[in-house]
Protein backbone atom coordinates (compact mmCIF):
# COMPACT_ATOMS: atom_id res chain seq x y z
CA UNK A 1 0.00 0.00 0.00
CA UNK A 2 1.47 3.57 -0.71
CA UNK A 3 1.56 5.48 2.18
CA UNK A 4 1.17 9.46 1.56
CA UNK A 5 4.80 10.52 1.09
CA UNK A 6 5.15 7.93 -1.76
CA UNK A 7 1.97 9.29 -3.61
CA UNK A 8 3.80 12.88 -3.50
CA UNK A 9 6.99 11.69 -4.69
CA UNK A 10 5.08 9.67 -7.57
CA UNK A 11 2.62 13.21 -8.47
CA UNK A 12 5.97 14.77 -8.69
CA UNK A 13 7.33 12.14 -11.02
CA UNK A 14 4.33 12.69 -13.39
CA UNK A 15 4.18 16.16 -13.43
CA UNK A 16 7.88 16.14 -14.15
CA UNK A 17 7.68 13.81 -16.45
CA UNK A 18 4.34 15.51 -18.60
CA UNK A 19 6.12 18.87 -18.64
CA UNK A 20 9.25 17.03 -20.29
CA UNK A 21 6.80 15.76 -22.78
CA UNK A 22 5.00 19.24 -23.43
CA UNK A 23 9.17 21.10 -22.93
CA UNK A 24 10.49 18.74 -26.08
CA UNK A 25 6.90 19.04 -28.13
CA UNK A 26 7.18 22.79 -27.64
CA UNK A 27 10.47 22.81 -28.65
CA UNK A 28 10.59 20.57 -31.99
CA UNK A 29 7.26 22.48 -33.09
CA UNK A 30 8.99 25.80 -32.87
CA UNK A 31 10.04 27.94 -35.48
CA UNK A 32 7.44 27.14 -38.23
CA UNK A 33 9.49 29.53 -40.19
CA UNK A 34 12.68 28.07 -39.67
CA UNK A 35 15.22 26.14 -41.88
CA UNK A 36 16.56 22.54 -40.73
CA UNK A 37 19.79 23.00 -40.74
CA UNK A 38 22.32 20.03 -39.79
CA UNK A 39 25.39 20.29 -38.15
CA UNK A 40 28.12 17.81 -38.64
CA UNK A 41 30.80 18.15 -35.36
CA UNK A 42 33.52 16.16 -34.95
CA UNK A 43 35.80 16.10 -31.83
CA UNK A 44 33.82 18.89 -30.24
CA UNK A 45 34.33 21.30 -33.58
CA UNK A 46 32.13 21.78 -36.28
CA UNK A 47 33.03 20.72 -39.75
CA UNK A 48 29.85 21.36 -41.70
CA UNK A 49 26.61 23.24 -41.41
CA UNK A 50 23.91 22.13 -44.46
CA UNK A 51 20.71 23.80 -45.17
CA UNK A 52 18.62 20.44 -45.55
CA UNK A 53 15.73 21.85 -46.68
CA UNK A 54 18.24 23.58 -49.46
CA UNK A 55 19.88 20.53 -51.20
CA UNK A 56 18.74 19.61 -54.17
CA UNK A 57 20.69 17.02 -54.96
CA UNK A 58 22.17 13.61 -52.69
CA UNK A 59 25.35 14.04 -51.26
CA UNK A 60 27.86 11.94 -49.56
CA UNK A 61 30.16 13.51 -46.78
CA UNK A 62 33.16 11.12 -45.71
CA UNK A 63 34.77 11.93 -41.77
CA UNK A 64 37.65 10.52 -40.96
CA UNK A 65 39.30 9.54 -37.55
CA UNK A 66 39.95 6.48 -35.83
CA UNK A 67 36.74 5.07 -37.79
CA UNK A 68 35.71 6.40 -40.78
CA UNK A 69 32.11 7.91 -41.47
CA UNK A 70 30.01 8.10 -44.69
CA UNK A 71 27.08 10.73 -44.22
CA UNK A 72 24.27 11.00 -46.85
CA UNK A 73 22.40 14.14 -47.05
CA UNK A 74 19.02 14.76 -48.97
CA UNK A 75 16.67 17.29 -49.44
CA UNK A 76 14.70 17.59 -46.17
CA UNK A 77 17.14 14.69 -44.15
CA UNK A 78 20.57 13.48 -42.89
CA UNK A 79 21.86 10.31 -41.69
CA UNK A 80 24.88 7.76 -41.25
CA UNK A 81 25.24 5.55 -43.66
CA UNK A 82 27.90 3.87 -43.49
CA UNK A 83 30.53 3.75 -40.14
CA UNK A 84 33.74 1.86 -40.17
CA UNK A 85 33.34 1.37 -36.24
CA UNK A 86 32.44 -2.04 -34.62
CA UNK A 87 28.66 -1.68 -33.20
CA UNK A 88 27.52 0.74 -35.98
CA UNK A 89 24.36 2.42 -33.31
CA UNK A 90 25.04 5.96 -35.41
CA UNK A 91 24.06 3.65 -38.89
CA UNK A 92 20.78 1.83 -37.18
CA UNK A 93 19.71 5.24 -35.62
CA UNK A 94 18.53 5.95 -39.23
CA UNK A 95 16.92 9.22 -41.00
CA UNK A 96 17.03 12.58 -38.93
CA UNK A 97 14.58 14.92 -40.20
CA UNK A 98 13.06 17.33 -37.33
CA UNK A 99 14.53 20.01 -35.72
CA UNK A 100 16.03 18.13 -32.26
CA UNK A 101 16.95 15.16 -34.14
CA UNK A 102 20.71 13.65 -33.21
CA UNK A 103 22.94 10.61 -34.30
CA UNK A 104 26.20 10.09 -32.66
CA UNK A 105 29.03 7.72 -33.65
CA UNK A 106 31.00 7.58 -30.33
CA UNK A 107 34.23 5.14 -31.35
CA UNK A 108 34.79 8.34 -34.24
CA UNK A 109 33.47 11.05 -31.94
CA UNK A 110 31.15 12.27 -34.96
CA UNK A 111 28.34 14.21 -34.18
CA UNK A 112 24.94 15.22 -36.57
CA UNK A 113 22.45 17.42 -35.42
CA UNK A 114 19.57 19.28 -36.56
CA UNK A 115 19.08 23.06 -35.23
CA UNK A 116 17.05 25.51 -36.39
CA UNK A 117 17.90 28.87 -38.08
CA UNK A 118 15.79 32.12 -39.13
CA UNK A 119 14.96 32.20 -42.81
CA UNK A 120 15.85 35.81 -42.40
CA UNK A 121 19.60 34.87 -41.57
CA UNK A 122 21.99 33.78 -44.58
CA UNK A 123 22.92 29.68 -44.80
CA UNK A 124 25.57 28.39 -46.47
CA UNK A 125 24.60 25.39 -48.59
CA UNK A 126 26.79 22.73 -49.74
Amino acid sequence: MLKKDDLIIFGFVIILIAASFIGVSLYKSSGANTNKIAVIIKDNEEIKRIDIDAVSEPMEIAVSGDYSNIILVEKGRIRFKDAGCPDRVCVNTGWLTEKGDMAVCLPNRTMIKIEGQSDNVDIVTY
